[in-house]
Parts: structure tokens; sequence; C-alpha cells
């Protein structure tokens, strides 16, 4: 039988951007990373930007990554999710990538990033902000150390 102990990792969304500028990259790919290394598992979108580098640095650390598609075709899963679930429902997966995370890290974003936001305010979930919208219920962080303790802080 399967080992299941992923069952009990906390699960930590990060949103953002899909054409995100060089900085905010480079911040994604080490919220993956940092997340994977404390034991959580990356709940995000499945396509490029900072879901990609995300999901990359997820990888790269041997965690394990979800990726919540728009479209139809498990196919459409950048190429570091683990687990690709095609929804059919286009943006208003938004929300199912919310509900499966106990905290949500921003990164940069636009307004499908601020529908995540706010979906995550209405759940009641945690929302960390790197470089992303300042608004009420958005935790700054300064570093993506800061983000992921603050993400993880009472799930662990």
């Amino acid at each position: 039988m399967a080992d299941r102990t992923f069952r009990h990792c906390p699960r930590v969304a990060v949103i953002g951007g899909n054409k995100p500028d060089p900085e905010s990259l480079k911040m994604a790919y080490r919220v993956g990373r940092l997340l994977a290394e404390r034991g959580a598992i990356l709940v995000c979108g499945g396509l490029g930007g900072v879901m990609e580098e995300a999901a990359r640095g997820c990888r790269e650390a041997g965690g394990l990554s979800l990726g919540i598609l728009p479209g139809q075709e498990p196919g459409e899963a950048n190429d570091y999710i683990d687990i690709p679930v095609a929804t059919g429902i286009g943006y208003n997966r938004n929300s199912m990538v919310v509900l499966n995370a106990a905290a949500v890290i921003a990164i940069d974003g636009e307004y499908g990033t601020l529908s995540e936001i706010a979906f995550a305010r209405i759940f009641g979930k945690k929302i960390i902000g790197l470089n992303t919208w300042s608004i009420p219920g958005v935790i700054p962080a300064s570093s993506p150390e800061e983000a992921v303790t603050l993400a993880l802080e009472g799930l662990e």
C-alpha cells in the first residue's frame, strides 16, 4: 500500500501573475522551494509565471505540487506540477485553488490573483503578500522566508 503521510501535510496555495517581473519569479521559486523543505504541499493554478516557478522550486526541493487547471486537459499543466487537476471551469477554478489550501501566498498578480485573494477572504484563509495587492486582509511579507513562515504558522 502507498504511503499516505502526505494527508497530514499542510497545504499552501501560491497564487500570482502569469507574466510577472523577474524579481517576482525569483520569489515564487524560493517560496515553492521553502514550502517543500518545510513539508508543505504546494497548491496552485498549474499554469505559467508565478505558478510555474513555485512548482519548479517545489519539485527541485523534493516536494509535492497540485495544479488546479482552468481547462479540460491535465496536459495543460506546467512541467513541474505533480498532480494536475483539470476542471473545465476557467477562472472559476480560482475558488478551488483557495479551498484546497490552509493558507495563501500571493506574489505579484493582476485581477485573477485579486479574485483568489477575495475568495481567500470569503473562506477565512490567511493571506500573505509578496509584491502584490496592498489591501486589507493581506499580510505583507518582506521576503520569501518570511512569507512561508507566516503562512505555515499554526499549521505545522
